[in-house]
């Protein structure tokens, strides 16, 4: 099956540059490409396809589009510094709904919502209740998880806006097509700034896993 791709050698970067559009091929959620290429494609296929050193550039080339064209020579540091955007979206999301976690001390619905979320971003919502968004307390852990990951992606969405299409676009390809990143509300865009300031602050800590 023909695999539409940009042609080979259309650009000659840098070499950080192509470091960086190869580290963004192998971290794009395998959604954004089958998107892209062709939605027949079985995941072992688009697996091997985003694994590949000699195509990783060019398909890079073909997520980025005329944001590359006009930006690659300013290819500069990750906005996450290399983490896990859902990662980032949980950390958010836990700081959004943080009174919720504060008030769930039932330990069967500790056990579920750990499960959804993990103990970091429990943890760290708790630590930040002082920047808690939401007033309305949810009791259950299932909801909870669903509204913590869904504030958590629109959250981090309202903060991509702010920044250049490249980099925002370099963000959400890490994430699955059809997150609340993509339509962020009103709510979502007048605290995303002082929530994710306190989750970069903590992702800066630690050494990334790739820093493009």
């Amino acid at each position: 099956m023909p695999i539409p791709l940009p042609s080979s050698g259309s650009h000659t970067w840098s070499e950080s540059t192509s470091e960086g559009l190869r580290e963004l091929a192998a971290s794009t959620h395998l959604t954004r490409f089958a998107a892209r290429l062709d939605g027949r494609l079985s995941a072992s296929t688009l697996v091997r396809l985003q694994k590949s050193s000699r195509l990783q550039v060019r398909l890079a080339e073909m997520l980025l589009g005329n944001e590359m064209d006009s930006n690659g020579c300013n290819w500069g540091t990750d906005l996450l510094l290399g983490h896990d955007p859902n990662r980032a979206a949980l950390l958010a999301g836990s700081i959004w709904h943080a009174r919720s976690l504060l008030k769930l001390v039932s330990k069967q619905h500790l056990a579920i919502l750990l499960g959804r979320i993990g103990a970091e971003a429990h943890a760290f919502g708790i630590r930040n209740l002082a920047s808690a968004v939401a007033i309305t307390a949810t009791a259950d852990p299932e909801q909870l998880s669903q509204q913590i990951e869904h504030d958590g992606h629109a959250c981090l969405g309202a903060w991509l806006d702010e920044a250049s299409a490249l980099d925002r676009t370099r963000v959400l390809l890490r994430l699955p097509m059809g997150t609340a990143a993509e339509n962020p509300a009103a709510e979502h865009r007048n605290a995303a700034g002082p929530v994710l300031s306190l989750v970069i602050a903590h992702l800066s800590r630690e050494t990334p896993r790739h820093d493009s």
